[in-house]
């Protein structure tokens, strides 16, 4: 077995290549690695991550020896090197969460958890379902409309002097909710086809995305299929009340929307959907792991146990014993 491990000096707001090499080989030698058994790499680009670890996962598979990655980043590090990996059934992808948003590990345990080293170099890989979307691979959420819109507004105003990621995220937050709220749009799910006039919606095959979202709390990433929440149009006034309601996942519980959630969403579990404007207004914004994007039609299709994810000791212990029937 061979580790690779891919560091994004750009992620989150300090360089992690300043100490982390160092907290790597201390683990590495606790672990019984020789410096040899794992190789280290900075990323210099975008799309950097995916590039080393679809050579690095040829590779492995062409020595048929198993190989684990574990990238330093947010989730658009971890995304490019599942999508790198994606089809090399000898290579599991782990992350380490240096990002601003980290909402992978969520559907599975702490922060705390994935960034003890030695607790991810004594996990374990499981294999989990990957979407396959318009914006491409995902092991998270695809999400389409105002949450969206937000995301895509905010490098323009990072731009202004001064203004950061907290200030540039309620400056594009503010645009949005001073334009045009909503969107009127046809959704096929599963062969269901339904029109709607939305806020926004997610696909879940994860639980939380910007940043703590829990748009899908009960989503489970191996079991086939996706979590549909549609988010019907609402006043201004309303938002606020239903934006919180989705951040904490009070929207729907036990394996169905909660009281206060109903007037406002529609659920559905689907192994397909597709979503496109019907109002004539041009494409939606779409967004998956950080990516945004406009997009005449959005897909989501569900490839059932197509990743394989590292987990750190903890969350793999739950895993299994969850899987196996253990409480």
């Amino acid at each position: 077995m061979h580790t690779l491990f891919l560091l994004n000096p750009t992620a989150g707001k300090a360089d992690c290549t300043r100490t982390l090499p160092q907290q790597i080989a201390a683990a590495a030698a606790g672990a019984g690695l020789a410096p040899e058994d794992y190789t280290i790499r900075v990323t210099t680009h975008a799309g950097h991550a995916r590039e080393l670890s679809r050579a690095a996962a040829a590779a492995a598979q062409k020595a048929g020896v198993e190989l684990r990655i574990f990238t330093a980043g947010g989730d658009g590090t971890f995304n490019e090197a599942l999508t790198g990996a994606h089809g090399f059934d000898k290579t599991a992808v782990g992350c380490l969460p240096y990002g601003s948003g980290n909402d992978f590990l969520r559907t599975y345990g702490t922060k705390e958890e994935f960034l003890d080293l030695d607790a991810q170099l004594a996990g374990g890989a499981v294999p989990i379902d990957l979407m396959r979307t318009s914006l491409g691979l995902s092991a998270t959420i695809c999400a389409a409309g105002l949450d969206a819109q937000v995301a895509y507004g905010i490098p323009k105003f990072r731009r202004i002097p001064l203004c950061g990621g907290e200030a540039a995220y309620a400056l594009s937050i503010v645009q949005q909710l001073c334009g045009h709220i909503g969107r009127r749009v046809e959704y096929v799910i599963d062969g269901e086809v339904l029109t709607v006039d939305c806020l926004m919606c997610a696909v879940c095959n994860g639980r939380a995305y910007g940043g703590g979202f829990m748009a899908g709390p009960e989503a489970q990433p191996d079991d086939g299929w996706l979590d549909v929440f549609i988010v019907r149009k609402v006043s201004r006034r309303v938002i606020a009340k239903l934006l919180m309601l989705y951040k904490n996942g009070q929207h729907f519980q036990n394996g169905q929307l909660t009281e206060a959630a109903k007037p406002y969403f529609i659920y559905r579990r689907a192994k397909s959907v597709s979503l496109r404007a019907a109002d004539g207004r041009g494409p939606i914004i779409a967004t998956v792991d950080g990516e945004c994007a406009p997009c005449k039609q959005v897909s989501v299709q569900v490839q059932p146990l197509a990743g394989h994810v590292l987990l750190p000791l903890p969350a793999y212990q739950r895993f299994t014993a969850k899987k196996a029937g253990v409480k």
